[in-house]
């Protein structure tokens, strides 16, 4: 009685297991886990990164999937440290990363590249010497921030002569990406003859640049541009430019073209940005690492370099 009960419980277990096909109650297990680990979810930048991140894992949802994730601060290095950390023990195959820092981040890089985490590098790039110290070797995703930048000012270029006075917010000073957009920014004031009075953080932030650029104005009022390291900060220079009282009379630059930036394109009181893609990074950095997954590549044999698009934007 007992040995016919048990096998008609096994024959309807094996029925209900017959209704799924194998390649669904296997899929959960095979996919690989990739972390997007990005800087202020506050920027608008980062969140359509973000949105963009999703709606491709959701376009190819049986081939992985996605954890996304970032700070609050564009400074907050040791938050993103423990985002990283803490995708090394949720025990995910692939981190993309945007580090709020070039250096600061490349030893729990290394961490997580020791405990097998494949890690590929999006938007700011990570230091080539703190890299070759650690022995490590991570694949960079994105523009060219010099380029770009230089796209910009180049365009600005065009209303300015030799001497006149510009200043250039830059983000923060010890991330790779500010550091190429400043230099963008200064070889097209050099072609014209244009001079740089000064070159401050904004951190990335619409507040701090709208602190920084005020004081820049009241150093020098008789200054004809700012460049602006990216949106946020123009946004806040765009601002001090209207409470200077000099709308029209000093020009405003930004780099990332979101959103918010837009009307003021239109109306001119911004005069140029750069177009990076923001979301089109995130996804070339996921199908980096998938690719690299499905063809089990080690981490230090992966392409130096994958060169995104970067375009200018103006009214």
């Amino acid at each position: 009685m007992n040995t016919r009960r048990t096998a008609v419980k096994s024959l309807a277990m094996l029925a209900v297991l017959a209704a799924f096909p194998l390649s669904q109650a296997y899929a959960a297990d095979s996919k690989p886990k990739v972390a997007l680990v990005m800087k202020s979810l506050a920027n608008e930048f980062f969140q359509t990164m973000e949105e963009g991140a999703k709606a491709h894992q959701k376009k190819n949802s049986a081939d992985y999937t996605l954890i996304a994730n970032g700070i609050k601060d564009e400074t907050d290095t040791a938050a993103q440290i423990k985002i990283i950390q803490q995708m090394i023990v949720e025990k995910v195959d692939a981190i993309v990363l945007a580090p709020a820092d070039s250096k600061a981040l490349v030893p729990v890089v290394k961490e997580a590249a020791d405990k097998g985490v494949l890690v590929v590098n999006i938007d700011n790039k990570l230091d080539d010497g703190a890299l070759k110290e650690k022995g490590l070797s991570v694949p960079f995703v994105g523009p060219d921030n010099r380029k770009g930048a230089k796209l910009v000012g180049d365009y600005l270029a065009k209303q300015l002569k030799a001497g006149d006075k510009v200043g250039i917010l830059e983000g923060v000073s010890t991330t790779f990406n500010a550091q190429q957009r400043t230099a963008g920014f200064q070889d097209a004031m050099k072609e014209v003859g244009a001079v740089v009075v000064g070159v401050q953080s904004g951190q990335w932030e619409m507040e701090k640049g709208n602190k920084v650029a005020s004081a820049m104005l009241r150093e020098h009022p008789d200054m004809k541009a700012l460049l602006c390291g990216n949106d946020n900060m123009a946004l806040g220079a765009v601002a001090a430019v209207k409470t200077a009282g000099k709308t029209g009379k000093v020009k405003v630059v930004g780099y990332d073209n979101i959103n918010a930036v837009k009307p003021l394109l239109k109306d001119g009181k911004l005069l140029a940005t750069a177009d990076q893609y923001a979301a089109k990074q995130a996804v070339f950095g996921i199908e980096t690492a998938l690719k690299a997954l499905k063809a089990k590549t080690a981490q230090n044999d992966l392409p130096g370099a994958v060169e995104t698009q970067v375009d200018l934007v103006t009214k």
